[in-house]
C-alpha cells in the first residue's frame, strides 16, 4: 500500500512539475530542491526525488552540482535537431513495417484512423476542425510506430515524443493562430496516407523517405511561428523553454 500511495504522488507531482515546465512557471535556468516542492506539494521527498528523476531522463531537467535539478533550457537548433530525430525515428519504424510486412488488424485500424482525420475537414479551404485533427493525428503517429514490431524503436520514439515541441502535434494549429496553418493540414493528410500506402506495398526506402519528408513539416511549422508569431509562445507547450 505505501508503495502504491508513492508511486501514486510520484506521478501526481511529475505531471505537476512537467506542466510548470510547459507553460513557462519554471522558467530554464530554475533551480528546484526536493524539501520545499515537497511542502509545496503537500507530499514527501521520496516521490518529488522519484518525479525529478523521471523529468531529467525525459530531457526537461538536469542534475544540479551539489544536489537538486535544474529546469533545462533549450535552443532553438535544439527543437530543430528533436524535430529532425523524430523524423529519422519514424522513418526507421515505417521502413521496418516494409520491410517486415503488417498483419491486416493492424491496417484496418490505422486506415480507420485515416478516414476520422478525412473527416476533420470540411468543403472550404481552411475549414478544419482543428482539435479533432489533433487527437487523431496524435493516434495516427501511435499507430504508425506500433507498424514496426520493434518495442526499440518505440521506446526511442516515445522518448522524443515526451519533448513537448518534438512530438507530432507540437506545432497543429489552434483557434489563435494563422489561418495558413490550416491550409497545411490537407497536405499532411496526403503525406499520412502516402506513408500507409508505401507500407502496404513493401517500399520501404519509399516510405521511410515520406515519413522524414512528413516530420519537417514540423519543423517548416516552428519556423513560421517564430518568425510570424513569436508574440503566441507562450501559447504552445514548450516554447517557453527555447531560448532565441
Amino acid at each position: 500500500m505505501e508503495k502504491s500511495s508513492s508511486n501514486t504522488h510520484a506521478a501526481r507531482a511529475m505531471i505537476e512539475l512537467r506542466q510548470r515546465i510547459f507553460d513557462g512557471s519554471l522558467a530554464g535556468g530554475t533551480r528546484l530542491f526536493e524539501v520545499p516542492l515537497a511542502e509545496e506539494l503537500g507530499i514527501s521527498r521520496t516521490p518529488v526525488r522519484e518525479a525529478m528523476s523521471r523529468l531529467a531522463e525525459e530531457g526537461l531537467l538536469d542534475r544540479a552540482r551539489g544536489g537538486g535539478f535544474v529546469v533545462r533550457s533549450f535552443r532553438y537548433k535544439d527543437v530543430v535537431d528533436a524535430i529532425e530525430l523524430r523524423g529519422v525515428l519514424e522513418g526507421t519504424a515505417v521502413r521496418l513495417a516494409a520491410e517486415r510486412g503488417v498483419d491486416s488488424a493492424a491496417l484496418i485500424r490505422i486506415h480507420k484512423t485515416l478516414l476520422r482525420l478525412d473527416r476533420c475537414f470540411g468543403p472550404e479551404p481552411g475549414d478544419v476542425d482543428v482539435e479533432s485533427y489533433r487527437e487523431f493525428n496524435g493516434v495516427f503517429h501511435e499507430e504508425l510506430a506500433t507498424l514496426s514490431g520493434s518495442d526499440v524503436v518505440l521506446r526511442e520514439i516515445d522518448r522524443v515524443n515526451r519533448l513537448p515541441f518534438a512530438s507530432p502535434t507540437a506545432f497543429l494549429p489552434d483557434r489563435g493562430y494563422h489561418p495558413n496553418f490550416r491550409l497545411t493540414l490537407p497536405a499532411n493528410q496526403a503525406q499520412h496516407r502516402a506513408i500507409v500506402a508505401a507500407i502496404e506495398a513493401r517500399e520501404g526506402a519509399r516510405a521511410e523517405a515520406l515519413a522524414r519528408e512528413h516530420a519537417r513539416a514540423a519543423r517548416t511549422n516552428l519556423e513560421y511561428f517564430m518568425a510570424e508569431h513569436s508574440n503566441l509562445i507562450g501559447s504552445v507547450p514548450g516554447l517557453a523553454l527555447v531560448m532565441n
